[in-house]
């Protein structure tokens, strides 16, 4: 899989990026606390987007969801508020894979139109599209009422007296009702009743979900019979496989470039290879990103499943994190590039997202200044794709209580609300600095420099890689458990990268052992004048086998010296 480019992400809640309402009540409605749309990426926006050194721009939640605002007006029936989380409801909740949701609409009836406009402003201000494929669950009260004349929706032909079977688009707890700790009645609209009851998302096959269960939404059947573990039934393909197939082919003819899997190891590898090849086929550049946790998947997702890209959520960011936070030690993040050594071009390297936790929050480092280390190596250390969230380059703390997402360190996927760091960024749409503080100021800049350093240095993004860790295991002139040392080598450049996590200024002694100049065919000099990318200054160091580099580092920082051989 050869790219032209290292990929750069830029994740941006789709709802949440352009509201410029300064009330944010707690548990608003739409009408009191506002809504981001489409129209709010601008084309100023998206060339700001562009210039922090973005290639895709990632935009979660923009397939219609269930929520509690009210369309009827629209010809989009009202979804009980039992079902729902939060005022705004789940963007991983689907109530109509065809839809675009309406909120984020100026012109809710030309919401489809204001998308596809989307796209195109997006491809003229030189970013890539990405948008959520979500095939696991949809919302417990799905319908499409948009999709395409001749397409059978999910569930229509189900035979609901049946707990499974192969055609089936949901599982069935027959003769039940839905039930549990969950309050199903609402005021205004009653009891929220569901008979016979279908199993929910997180593979919860009873009729008795509980408040930490994704009790609004439903499984979707793709030929696995969780019921009575008869096991797979894939031949002939069930009847999931082929509606799920065309949803994806629906959405790509749109001119997206590509679908980020929620949750994709739910759903049976076995569907991903039969249906992204098919995909394709007719749309061959297309990307595809899989959310899959078990390392142990990893490589079936990838050669079974054809998936580009898979995120290292369970390697890379749990160790960058720990390391952070000072209770993990550098010499870990060896162990995980060789884990996947075999298939790192496919590892999507990321430091927050929607599901995590901010950086800058209480719950992580407090300060997002002392994650730039980690920035240095994930985003550095390796030719494949990294992704930021937005607000992340301004160090948004992500510690507002909103409502339905309490006070935990995540900006809410579920409630109507504006981010304080992006809405001062936006600044009444101008996209410009003039109301962010110094600090926001220094550390967008030091975002901006290393990703666009991350398309324009070749050592990086087409490099060879070389870990220095186990050369200085025990030098007692760098603190292995707080510094990170490696070389990228691209032709005639060399790159020696050296990463301090700690909270106050080093210097050290790094040494260069011979098979690292012979791996790499470098030449050894006594002294060599090297330019630090980070700073752009220059300066004089040894780079031999013989005779360790000393350099001084900065506290929660680090330089990127370059050379050319």
């Amino acid at each position: 899989m050869e790219q032209s480019e290292k990929i750069i992400i830029y994740q941006v809640f789709t709802r949440l990026f352009g509201n410029e309402e300064v009330r944010n009540a707690y548990n608003g409605s739409l009408q009191e606390n506002g809504c981001g749309k489409m129209a709010g990426f601008t084309n100023q926006a998206l060339n700001e987007i562009k210039k922090l050194g973005a290639t895709h721009i990632w935009y979660t939640g923009v397939i219609a969801h269930a929520s509690q605002t009210d369309y009827s007006a629209y010809n989009i029936p009202r979804n009980h508020p039992a079902v729902i989380k939060g005022k705004a409801g789940s963007p991983y909740a689907i109530r109509d894979y065809y839809d675009i949701d309406p909120d984020l609409a100026v012109d809710v009836n030309r919401r489809m139109e204001e998308f596809e406009l989307l796209v195109k402003r997006s491809h003229d201000n030189g970013l890539k599209v990405i948008i959520d494929f979500v095939p696991n669950h949809v919302a417990r009260q799905y319908h499409s009422y948009a999709k395409p004349d001749g397409v059978k929706d999910l569930g229509e032909d189900d035979d609901s007296s049946k707990a499974f079977d192969v055609n089936n688009n949901f599982y069935y707890i027959p003769g039940t009702s839905l039930g549990g700790e969950i309050d199903f009645y609402d005021e205004q609209a009653g009891m929220y009743e569901e008979q016979p009851a279908k199993a929910t998302g997180n593979n919860r096959f009873d009729a008795y979900p509980n408040k930490n269960d994704w009790y609004e939404t439903v499984k979707l059947n793709y030929g696995v019979d969780y019921m009575r573990n008869t096991g797979n039934h894939f031949s002939p393909v069930p009847d999931t496989w082929y509606k799920m197939r065309d949803i994806l082919l629906f959405w790509a003819a749109k001119g997206i470039d590509g679908f980020r899997c929620d949750m994709a190891e739910m759903v049976p590898c076995e569907f991903w290879g039969w249906a992204i090849p098919q995909v394709k086929e007719q749309h061959p550049e297309l990307i595809f990103i899989a959310e899959v946790y078990n390392p142990n998947e990893y490589r079936n997702y990838i050669f079974n499943g054809h998936f580009d890209y898979l995120y290292d959520k369970v390697g890379l960011y749990d160790t960058l994190r720990a390391v952070t936070c000072g209770y993990g030690s550098a010499t870990a993040i060896t162990n995980c590039w060789q884990s996947v050594d075999d298939i790192q071009p496919h590892m999507l390297n990321f430091l927050e997202n929607h599901d995590e936790q901010r950086i800058a929050s209480d719950f992580f480092a407090g300060d997002a200044r002392k994650a730039l280390p980690a920035l240095l190596v994930s985003a550095c250390m390796n030719t494949n794709p990294m992704m930021i969230y937005f607000g992340q380059e301004l160090g948004e703390r992500g510690m507002d209580s909103e409502g339905f997402s309490g006070r935990d360190g995540r900006t809410t996927i579920f409630d109507y609300w504006s981010v304080d760091t992006i809405r001062r960024w936006s600044n009444h749409g101008r996209y410009n600095l003039h109301l962010l503080n110094d600090k926001e100021k220094e550390l967008r800049s030091f975002y901006q420099h290393v990703l666009n350093l991350c398309r324009e240095e070749k050592a990086i993004s087409h490099g060879a890689f070389f870990d220095l860790m186990y050369a200085n295991k025990g030098n007692w002139l760098m603190n292995e458990h707080r510094q990170y040392v490696f070389i990228r080598k691209y032709e005639n450049e060399v790159l020696l990268v050296l990463v301090n996590f700690d909270n106050m200024p080093v210097h050290l002694s790094v040494n260069i052992p011979y098979h690292a100049f012979e791996y790499l065919q470098i030449p050894e000099y006594k002294t060599v004048q090297v330019t630090d990318l980070l700073s752009g200054k220059a300066e004089t160091i040894s780079f031999a086998s013989d005779k360790p580099v000393a350099v001084d580092l900065p506290e929660w920082g680090g330089k990127i010296l370059k050379m050319t051989i």
